[in-house]
Parts: C-alpha cells; sequence; structure tokens
C-alpha cells in the first residue's frame, strides 16, 4: 500500500482549499452499512434497495467508491447491487473497516491546490477527528482512522488538524465562505468547548475559507447537536436554499424561522447578502414513535445532477423538487425516496462524500 506524509503548515498556508460540491467530481465515498451496526436497527433489509439506487446513479455520473470491512462483504455488495441493475463498471471498492455509514462525518475531506505553471492541480486529504457526534455511539475507532486509510490508497498527503469535525456540520459556497451552526461546533462534546473565534480559525485554515456564516440550532430528530446539512445548503456562490416550516405547532417552526432571519442579515466574504430561497419541510416522518430528521435540505451534487431525499410526501416532494430544479436549469434534479434511510437519522447527504476531479 502507498505511503502517506502529513504535511506541515494547514491547507490555507500552502494554498489549499475546500472546492463546492457542485465542482465537478472524480467520484463518490460511500461507506456500507453493516447489519450488526446501530444505524438500521430492526431494518436493516430494507436499506440496501435504496443504496442501490443511489450507487446506480452515482455511478452512471462519475464513480462510486464504495468502502467494505473485507472482501466477503464486497462479495455481498456486488451481488446486491447486480440484484438491484447497478452496473459493475463505475464502482470501485475499498477495504478499509468502519463502525457506520455515514461517510459525509467519517470520511475523507478532499482540498486542493490549484495549477501552477506546468504542475498539476494536487489534492490532499484533511483528517478532521471524528467522535461518534460528541462521544455517542460506541465504539467509533476504525471510523476515525478512515480518512487516512482512504489517503494511503489513493497515494495522497494528509493534514491532521488534531480537532473534531463533521462533514455534515459545514457547507460551502465556493468563494471562501463557510456555513455552519452553534448548536454542532460550538458544543462541548466535540472540542471541550473551543471559542467561537478559534473555531472559526481552524475552519478558515483547514478548509482554505475567509469567512464563516453561522446559524443556531437543528431540527427535530437530528442526533448530531444541529448538522447545517439538514438546514440550509448553498446551491451557487451567491443563492442559499433553506428549509422553512409552515405549520406553527410543529416542533421545528420556530428553529427554522430562526436560521431564516439570521440567512437574510447573513453576508458573504465580500460583504454582499445572499439569495435565500426557501424549501419546503415534508410532513413529520415518524418510527416507533420517535420523530425522524426527515428533510430535502440533504440533497448531494453529482456530475451532472442533484440527488434528493424524499418521503413520500406527495405535495412537498414535488414542491421541493421543483423550487430546486428551478435553480439548477443545468442540472438533472432526481428525487431518492429515503423514507427507509432515515431512520438511521441521516439521509442522501449524509451518506457521501465527494472526491473532487484534479
Amino acid at each position: 500500500m502507498p505511503r502517506h506524509r502529513i504535511l506541515e503548515g494547514t491547507p490555507a498556508e500552502l494554498g489549499y482549499a475546500f472546492p463546492p460540491e457542485w465542482a465537478p467530481h472524480e467520484g463518490t465515498w460511500l461507506s456500507w452499512p453493516r447489519p450488526e451496526g446501530i444505524s438500521f436497527p430492526d431494518r436493516y433489509h430494507r436499506v440496501p434497495p435504496v443504496l442501490a439506487r443511489l450507487v446506480r446513479e452515482i455511478a452512471a455520473r462519475e464513480r462510486a467508491h464504495i468502502i467494505v470491512p473485507n472482501g466477503n462483504y464486497e462479495r455481498i455488495v456486488r451481488d446486491t447491487l447486480r440484484a438491484h441493475g447497478c452496473p459493475r463498471r463505475g464502482v470501485v471498492f475499498h477495504r478499509i473497516p468502519t463502525n457506520e455509514c455515514w461517510c459525509r462525518d467519517h470520511g475523507p475531506a478532499f482540498v486542493l491546490r490549484p495549477r501552477r505553471g506546468n504542475a498539476r492541480t494536487q489534492a490532499a486529504v484533511v483528517d478532521w477527528g471524528f467522535n461518534a457526534w460528541g462521544g455517542k455511539y460506541p465504539p467509533w475507532d476504525a471510523d476515525d482512522a478512515v480518512p487516512t486509510e482512504v489517503a494511503k490508497q489513493l497515494g495522497l498527503p494528509v493534514f491532521a488538524p488534531g480537532v473534531v469535525m463533521e462533514g455534515g456540520a459545514v457547507d460551502f459556497n465556493g468563494a471562501g465562505t463557510v456555513l455552519t451552526t452553534t448548536s454542532c461546533l460550538l458544543n462541548r462534546n466535540r472540542n471541550a468547548g473551543l471559542p467561537k473565534a478559534e473555531v472559526e480559525r481552524l475552519l478558515k485554515a483547514y478548509y482554505g475559507q475567509r469567512h464563516v456564516v453561522w446559524l443556531g440550532e437543528g431540527i427535530a430528530g437530528d442526533d448530531t447537536d444541529g448538522h447545517v446539512d439538514d438546514l440550509a445548503r448553498f446551491v451557487g456562490e451567491r443563492i442559499v436554499v433553506t428549509a422553512v416550516e409552515e405549520d406553527p405547532r410543529d416542533a421545528n417552526f420556530h428553529v427554522l424561522r430562526d436560521n431564516r432571519r439570521r440567512l437574510a442579515r447573513a453576508r458573504d466574504q465580500d460583504g454582499r447578502p445572499f439569495t435565500v430561497v426557501e424549501l419546503p419541510m415534508p410532513a413529520p416522518v415518524v418510527h416507533q414513535g420517535e420523530r425522524l430528521p426527515a428533510t430535502y435540505v440533504n440533497f448531494y451534487f453529482v456530475n451532472g445532477a442533484l440527488l434528493v431525499p424524499t418521503y413520500r410526501d406527495r405535495r412537498h416532494d414535488r414542491q421541493a423538487l421543483a423550487v430546486l430544479q428551478g435553480l439548477l436549469p443545468e442540472r438533472t434534479v432526481l428525487g431518492i425516496d429515503c423514507t427507509e434511510i432515515v431512520w438511521g437519522l441521516g439521509a442522501i447527504h449524509c451518506l457521501t462524500q465527494q472526491q473532487p476531479r484534479t
């Protein structure tokens, strides 16, 4: 296996930055869940068909890099994909142990350094620490090791900040602004109460950004302490979509209204306001008496398309897809039923991590 090296300094100091999700991809990384994992209690059998649909849509447009713990799992997943019409072409397997399947949070954060002269664009991996969303779900040692294991397999250098960060906690406009929440990144269960100014410094230094926009609390059912990828996302440098709840009796009404107000006041890295576009919330998704964090904002960009979670709510599903298609006319906006996946408290964006094209 290729060796990797730890880079001194920070990505920002060395000219690297985290690209926006809509930038061209080399591929998408996913960690296949294990039946004995904790993410889908008593319903794992309902999950592989949804994952196969997701992989099929990804592999039609870019490589799907699937992380499995060993050769036996690889054979099982290959058979599952084949049974659901996913071609072998475009799917690459990587044997790396994991605890759970949420690759957005435990996977590699790829940063790029632009082409200089005759040199190619260079990639590196930022290996943030991972502690299972504030120590909630031990063990997490295998998940924590994933970014460096990926870097080894790809022969890429690694930045090691030494602090906890999850990919679902941040979003990027591609021009220097990162969007996040106070409820997650300022929570003492992540980095022992690092002050806000230090968190901002780390975001800028290790993602190669210039400006931070803060939202507030997360939605009901979100066990991550408020990941932004359930609340609001960039779809362009100055366009952000945000979830809103129309029913004042719903648990999400005040939280989402507060975040909508924050976005109205927010400015980008150059002091300009954003265009804020509202997305509806689906009707509550409840299983065994538990409110699940169903939201259309947990979408994922792939080359030429946007993959959007839907929840068997015909009115709101259609409305959300129509809004996003209107914002992204150059892409195909596809809905994927995630009613079974959200039982694991995540959806499409939580499962995926992009590898940008160099």
